[in-house]
């Protein structure tokens, strides 16, 4: 493997279509590409401050370096890539990528990052911005905290362990989400989606959990939570502490310590369906 050590690189495409290469504490800037149509190349203790830097590229290994914020739209149509200890400053990083790896970095500026993107496992991490993950599948999180709404809208088979999610809109339209040991923090979270379960979860949300089809809830404590699973199909919830209102469930069980607020419409459902009870006297 070839080796660039503390070198500049200006002009567009400035390693274009270069492979096996391991670059170390060097600086791209003042040209768009330097990256594209890469592969199996590794970059060290380096900065980009241009725009698009890693396109069409594969077999990528990123470790403690800077994406700044001139280096947006950086990685789009790239596959096996890991970053590592490393932090981006740039919007829209990562379209329509796969085999996304990332620890113990943070995303600065994470507005329309990893947009229709497959297989991104994320450990450590951090994030702030608006609509993360939109639209991508096969999703991991571990030990995660991000600040910004909408995150995951519209993904599917998502898996979030041990995460801090401060999101208006959180799970919108997704499907096939676990999450376990996580503090959710938001308003209207999951709507409109599809198989869903939480363990072990805080979650603080008004109107929660509307329009879903499968929603399993165990072991989780809802705060500020009202006007909640409406209109909710094949609901599996043990609330272990009070839920301020719920509204026109359609099927299912629901458990709580106790409940401020039942509201059943019977023009609109059928409440039989729906088993309900309070903990707190029992």
């Amino acid at each position: 493997m070839e080796k660039l050590i503390k070198q500049e690189f200006v002009g567009e495409r400035a390693l274009y279509n270069k492979h096996n290469l391991m670059i170390e504490e060097s600086l791209f800037h003042d040209g768009e590409s330097p990256l594209k149509e890469c592969s199996n190349i590794e970059v060290k203790n380096s900065t980009f401050s241009w725009k698009y830097p890693m396109w069409y590229s594969k077999d990528i290994k990123v470790l403690n370096s800077v994406l700044d914020i001139n280096a947006r739209s950086g990685i789009w149509y790239t596959s096996n890539i890991s970053i590592i200890d490393s932090i981006i400053d740039a919007p829209k990083t990562f379209r329509r990528s796969e085999n996304i790896t990332v620890l113990n970095s943070n995303f600065n500026n994470a507005q329309e990052t990893l947009w229709t993107c497959k297989n991104v496992k994320i450990t450590n991490s951090y994030a702030k911005g608006d609509y993360f993950l939109m639209n991508s599948s096969d999703i991991e999180l571990n030990n995660f905290k991000i600040d910004g709404n909408y995150i995951f809208d519209g993904a599917k088979n998502i898996v979030v362990k041990d995460s801090y999610l401060n999101s208006k809109d959180s799970f919108w339209n997704t499907k096939n989400v676990k999450v376990y040991n996580t503090t959710i923090i938001g308003e209207y979270i999951g709507w409109n989606s599809e198989n869903m379960y939480f363990e072990n979860c805080t979650i603080d949300s008004i109107q929660a959990f509307c329009y879903i089809k499968g929603l399993t809830l165990k072991n989780c404590i809802l705060k500020n939570t009202n006007l909640s699973f409406e209109f909710v199909e094949n609901i599996d919830a043990k609330i272990l502490s009070e839920i301020e209102s719920v509204k026109n469930p359609i099927s299912g069980k629901i458990e709580a310590y106790k409940i401020n607020e039942l509201i059943l419409d019977e023009a609109l459902i059928d409440k039989s369906k729906t088993i309900i009870k309070e903990t707190k006297n029992v």
